[in-house]
């Protein structure tokens, strides 16, 4: 995967490079960088309607170059961003669940080695709203 990262990177600063130097000889309305190597010589090299055809269609290719790079490249980013982000995630589950596993062993390594008691130490009772049982002895109350 490094070595599609470093080829999208070098495509990418290519098509830059080729791009500004291609925008900079296309004869603009001041005569642009393409007037300074002789003006004129652009049309009898390239024929009576001059370089626009070939520096246009040059210029379209590495725009479009340019801007496929751009996107491939944000998007394997950001898609290790989000493997990070799952990773990150992933360890902090496996630190939970060795933490719960340390939890239950300390939990239950005291009631297996100490002595049953008679009574629980944390029992909380409830009030009861029902009346106490009548008695079936002969005695009456009174």
């Amino acid at each position: 995967m490094v070595i599609l990262d470093t080829l999208l990177k070098i495509i990418h600063i290519l098509a830059c490079l080729i791009l500004m130097f291609v925008v900079l000889l296309q004869q603009g309305r001041g005569g642009g960088l393409g007037a300074a190597f002789g003006g004129g010589a652009a049309s009898q090299v390239f024929g009576g309607r001059g370089a626009g055809n070939i520096l246009t269609r040059a210029t379209a290719i590495c725009a479009t170059t340019f801007m496929l790079t751009s996107v491939a490249l944000a998007y394997r980013s950001s898609s290790q961003d989000r493997a990070l982000a799952a990773r990150i995630e992933l360890d902090k589950m496996r630190k939970a669940e060795k933490g719960h596993h340390k939890k239950e062993k300390t939990d239950t390594a005291p009631t297996q080695s100490a002595a049953p008691t008679s009574a629980p130490v944390n029992t909380i009772t409830m009030p009861t709203d029902t009346a106490p049982a009548p008695t079936t002895s002969g005695s009456a109350a009174p």
